[in-house]
């Protein structure tokens, strides 16, 4: 798919409830914050969404400058259902398909995002695209076509996207992507100061 034409939904609404006080993605990581490198790296594919908390907060200060749309997320606190459902209920009547990334995977480079957005074909019979490890094992960014949709607006809880992806089922297209990138994400200090060790 074109730059212009897969839109990208980044989830950074989340309460960061395991980093014990601190915000994982305002964590320093390529000399800026998180949420700041991933909003570059969803630009790379195309227009980027941002789900975020409701203001004032901090993250809001990381996108500075940054071409993004902002969706402030009053009920957060439900889980990831309450952002995909605001996301896809405001995303364009045409969008045939649109990238949903999650915003504390560190390891991902614009590299990975062209790879799985180059695998779209809205010709074949696949709803679903989804980026794994090596290996095979799935996980994000994950990407919808448009038949999915409502089925998206309709999402509650934490659920997030997982029973619409299991519905699709053989209509799935698994893209694996270098290493342990698509599922390695940062959720302690623990998980933190071991990923931050071999770059010392």
């Amino acid at each position: 798919m074109t730059k212009a034409s897969l839109p990208v939904i980044l989830l950074a609404a989340g309460a960061s409830s395991r980093m014990r006080g601190r915000d994982k993605l305002m964590e320093d990581v390529d000399g800026q914050p998180l949420l700041r490198r991933q909003t570059r790296l969803a630009q790379s594919v195309g227009p980027v969404m941002v789900a975020l908390p409701p203001a004032p907060h901090p993250r809001y200060t990381a996108l500075t400058g940054l071409d993004i749309t902002p969706l402030p997320i009053p009920d957060a606190a439900e889980g990831m259902g309450a952002s995909l459902r605001r996301a896809f209920t405001d995303l364009p009547p045409d969008t045939a398909a649109a990238m949903v990334m999650l915003a504390d995977m560190p390891d991902l480079e614009p590299s990975d995002l062209a790879c799985l957005a180059a695998s779209v074909d809205l010709s074949s019979e696949t709803l679903v695209w989804r980026a794994t490890t090596e290996d095979g094992r799935p996980g994000h960014p994950i990407i919808f076509a448009a038949a999915l949709f409502d089925q998206l607006k309709r999402l509650s809880g934490d659920d997030g996207g997982r029973a619409v992806v299991h519905g699709a089922g053989a209509r799935v297209q698994m893209v694996p992507l270098p290493g342990q990138r698509a599922r390695l994400d940062l959720d302690t200090p623990e998980d933190w100061a071991a990923w931050r060790k071999p770059q010392e």
